[in-house]
């Protein structure tokens, strides 16, 4: 028969505990972070969906222009390839790639539009423009929303004692959705009257 005495009793019960509140604190920490990890898919989503409708609103404006403005077909013809850049864009980095040349191809046709003044005041192109510039705002609100949900997964990642586990869960970091060239984005494309 196995004599036990009470010291080795309430030692292995010490131990026991500690076992159970190891295992507790390791779910807390991976349940944390597949929330945190959801929430940035969610918010890379987000903005998927704003480029989605930016894209999707980009070929009504260029016909829209293009009725009025025949000879710029060059100019077209870079929006559209701008346009498919930023569509086809699969992390943050691609899409913060493509964002400078599309922006920047807008301006172009908004530019263009400035010299009809018919075309200026086309309601068509008005709805068009002012639906973009409200997509371009929704993109920016959309970039914070990603980039601070990256910001909280990132700390949470990094920090003592996570960082000495969470790779072996899993886990890596996020990239942030930042444009190499913050000047070209700054504000949406707009049509000075």
């Amino acid at each position: 028969m196995l004599d036990l005495s009470i010291p080795a009793l309430i030692i292995g019960g010490v131990i026991v505990v500690l076992l159970i509140a190891i295992v507790i604190w390791l779910i807390s920490i991976y349940n944390g972070l597949v929330r945190l990890h959801q929430r940035v898919e969610e918010s890379w989503s987000g903005i998927t969906v704003q480029l989605k409708r930016r894209a999707d609103l980009i070929p009504n404006l260029i016909s829209t222009v293009q009725g009025y403005a025949t000879h710029e077909q060059g100019l077209f013809e870079r929006v559209t390839a701008a346009r498919s850049k930023s569509v086809h864009a699969q992390s943050p980095a691609e899409a913060a790639a493509a964002e400078p040349e599309l922006t920047s191809s807008l301006r172009s046709v908004f530019a263009v539009a400035e010299g009809y003044p018919q075309l200026q005041a086309s309601g068509n192109f008005l709805q068009l423009q002012q639906e973009l510039s409200d997509t371009e705002d929704k993109v920016q609100a959309a970039r914070r929303f990603y980039n601070s949900s990256v910001r909280d997964f990132n700390t949470k990642i990094r920090v003592f004692p996570h960082n000495l586990f969470v790779r072996s869960l899993g886990f890596s970091e996020r990239q942030f959705f930042e444009v190499n060239d913050p000047g070209a984005i700054a504000e949406p494309p707009r049509v000075q009257f």
